[in-house]
């Protein structure tokens, strides 16, 4: 069930396709806040729009928020989840460092426990501009402009689990990929789990060099987390619609696949520029969006280069 809210803002709608716009600098500042609400579960609802899609997730005792979206989207969903439920929210998980996942943090109350995998938390302290995105202006740590409100309390390695029984939730790390510290945050009693950008759609993916991103090991992570997650009906994207497991396990195979292709293209004395200008998306990956836009194309270089930089 999905129902649209409008909400009076003063900046931007979303990002672009392909996630870019959450990069850039907001547009006019009259633009209006759009959420898109979605129930996934009784307890559990997806908020779209605004930059990376957002998790509210109602426990017995209160609630917890995965990722918090672009600069000045943290109060649209904190409108939000006063209309779902009265219980306090404790806890913010950060899938990664991206501004468009965590910018919103500056603007929930204090205190609250914000938890991320460790390489985040030093990501998120330097807040990096992500490989391959223009910057339209000097790049601004919207947690040091906030005398770091908003910067992660606790994190992990490669596994936590946080509550128990209809609660419990389990955050796994399984390598680089999108970054060096895309956290897995999973609902077991829900069967589900919040992938973040390292699965945020059927699209290239967004590969952060700067931020630890590989693209020869983006494919293992991804198969992976397709082996090693259990019980799992549905999957929460960076961006996109939810989808499956089997989903998530065709993804791994795609940026394996894209990986072979630069290599075997590299390794046959061929540039980034002649790969980019003859590679398409291979027939069998139905629906997945094709690098055509001026953006999407420019991540397909930035792709192909992170490959051919760490293929020696």
């Amino acid at each position: 069930m999905k129902r649209i809210i409008f909400l009076a803002a003063l900046v931007s709608v979303g990002a672009l396709s392909l996630g870019v716009a959450a990069f850039q600098q907001p547009p006019a500042a009259n633009a209006p806040k759009v959420v898109e609400v979605e129930k996934l579960r009784d307890n559990l609802w997806m908020l779209k729009g605004g930059g990376g899609n957002t998790a509210v997730f109602v426990r017995t005792d209160g609630i917890t928020v995965v990722d918090t979206k672009n600069p000045g989207w943290g109060q649209p969903i904190l409108d939000e989840i006063k209309k779902l439920s009265t219980k306090p929210i404790t806890t913010i998980i950060n899938t990664h460092t991206h501004g468009d996942h965590v910018s919103g943090n500056v603007e929930f109350p204090t205190p609250i426990e914000i938890i991320v995998q460790e390489n985040t938390k030093a990501n998120m302290q330097l807040m990096k501009g992500p490989t391959g995105i223009a910057q339209t202006g000097p790049p601004t740590n919207i947690f040091t402009a906030n005398n770091g409100k908003g910067l992660p309390t606790k994190t992990f390695k490669d596994k936590m689990k946080v509550g128990k029984g209809a609660d419990e939730i389990d955050l796994f790390y399984f390598g680089r990929g999108h970054t060096n510290g895309d956290a897995w945050v999973v609902f077991p009693a829900l069967r589900l789990v919040h992938a973040g950008d390292i699965f945020s759609g059927k699209n290239l993916p967004l590969l952060d060099a700067n931020n630890g991103g590989s693209g020869v090991l983006i494919g293992d992570t991804l198969a992976k987390a397709a082996k090693d997650l259990k019980n799992i009906d549905t999957v929460i994207t960076g961006h996109s619609t939810t989808m499956t497991m089997a989903d998530l396990a065709e993804y791994a195979q795609f940026n394996t696949d894209f990986k072979n292709d630069v290599q075997a293209a590299k390794k046959a004395g061929k540039s980034v520029d002649d790969i980019a200008a003859s590679w398409k998306v291979p027939e069998k990956y139905k629906g997945y969006a094709a690098p055509t836009a001026p953006a999407a194309v420019t991540r397909l270089k930035a792709n192909i280069q992170i490959v051919f930089d760490e293929t020696k």
